[in-house]
């Protein structure tokens, strides 16, 4: 899926739309959001953390974070870009 085509599915299931930018390395440790998340990279890489599972996600790959599901945040050097949904 593109990045057009994916902004527009955010669109229709109601998400808000917002565009992350975390420059440079960083984690955060384990926290969660009180929104579902629906997010593509689409420049860097980043790791998440969860139910005792991590995956790095690259450019074109979609991840999505359910409400209060606990998880950690791990960037690299580059740092990430990402297409954000959220869904209160």
């Amino acid at each position: 899926m593109d990045r057009q085509a994916f902004e527009a599915a955010l669109k229709q299931d109601g998400y808000e739309i917002a565009t992350g930018n975390t420059p440079g390395a960083k984690h955060n440790p384990e926290h969660s959001h009180p929104y579902d998340v629906k997010a593509m990279v689409i420049e860097g890489a980043i790791t998440l953390g969860w139910e005792g599972r991590t995956q790095t996600f690259r450019p074109g790959e979609i991840f999505t974070m359910a409400r209060g599901c606990p998880h950690t945040e791990t960037f690299g050097p580059e740092g990430v870009v990402t297409l954000v949904g959220r869904k209160h």
